[in-house]
């Protein structure tokens, strides 16, 4: 029996790139079943949701009035599946003819059965190998990202993007990239999906963490590629995107440390990133950059009861 497949794909005004994105999607394959390709339209202004073509892929398009981020979208496109894999898929993605047979294939052996999560090799426009695989991230690394000791000594202080690795050799990871993040569905089910108060960002580390701690395993392939732009619709609005990477940020921390580190991260994000965010800026003689920053923690320092509240409550 071929493997079945859902692709979901979120979309929030990413004009030409999703049109593209689902153009590559390759309906028809001897080697998988595609059951349906889910765009869910996070309230997009830009017209994109309304120029699909419907006509060559098992396309389904779910409406939401608002943004409601990208974890809670995920999950309203994975709902109601009967696939054997769901293939989480960024619009400014593009697909090759083997992006999906070749892991599926790779999932289907019996000694891959506690494989839950697989990424495959992402490249840019000229064929350049991105590093896409990453740590778990720790409270040291958190402080060292905060000072920006990861960048001034990188090897006493690592990335948490695998960087030291050329990413041209297959692996057991810890995380890969959110933007081809293929899951067994049956996994998918039992961790409840993604973590919605994760509105964007950490949604996926947070996902591959649990998926961990109950026995499943994450895997990054290099037989397989995908085309990946990077940046995605966030660059529109960077103010907003730092606002939410250090909300996630925060509530990660709450949710995955003991009350006290996590405490410190939220003091070190809120008290010591800052000044070193608007130095950089000030060197770097960005006055766009300055005024990002600036106004991305004053939206983190506003909603700050929110997130408090956010990451003290239990997780629905």
């Amino acid at each position: 029996m071929l493997p079945s497949i859902d692709v979901i794909i979120v979309n929030w005004n990413a004009g030409q790139q999703l049109a593209r994105c689902l153009e590559s999607i390759p309906f028809s394959n001897d080697d998988l079943d595609l059951h349906r390709v889910v765009v869910v339209d996070n309230a997009s202004t830009d017209g994109s949701r309304e120029a699909l073509d419907r006509r060559r892929l098992p396309l389904h398009i779910v409406r939401n009035q608002h943004n409601r981020g990208f974890a809670a979208a995920c999950n309203q496109g994975a709902k109601g599946s009967k696939a054997d894999y769901l293939l989480f898929l960024n619009p400014d993605t593009r697909l090759f003819s083997d992006s999906l047979s070749k892991p599926l294939r790779f999932m289907k052996l019996p000694h891959n059965r506690q494989i839950a999560i697989v990424g495959v090799q992402l490249v840019d426009a000229d064929s350049h190998v991105s590093r896409t695989c990453a740590r778990f991230p720790t409270v040291g690394w958190f402080f060292a990202k905060m000072l920006g000791l990861d960048r001034v000594f990188p090897s006493a202080f690592p990335s948490q993007i695998m960087t030291e690795w050329d990413h041209r050799a297959s692996r057991e990871v810890d995380q890969v990239m959110g933007a081809f993040f293929l899951v067994r569905r049956a996994a998918f089910e039992t961790l409840g999906g993604f973590d919605e108060r994760f509105f964007v960002y950490f949604e996926d580390v947070d996902f591959a963490l649990r998926a961990r701690e109950q026995g499943w395993r994450t895997f990054y392939l290099c037989d397989a590629q995908a085309y990946h732009k990077g940046g995605g619709t966030t660059e529109q609005i960077k103010p907003t995107r730092l606002f939410y990477a250090l909300r996630s940020r925060i509530l990660y921390a709450y949710k995955h440390f003991r009350w006290w580190p996590a405490t410190g991260v939220l003091l070190g994000t809120m008290v010591v990133e800052p000044l070193s965010r608007v130095a950089l800026a000030i060197l770097r003689g960005s006055g766009t950059e300055l005024r990002a920053t600036l106004k991305g923690y004053a939206m983190v320092l506003g909603d700050m009861p929110r997130i408090l509240q956010t990451a003290w409550r239990p997780r629905a």
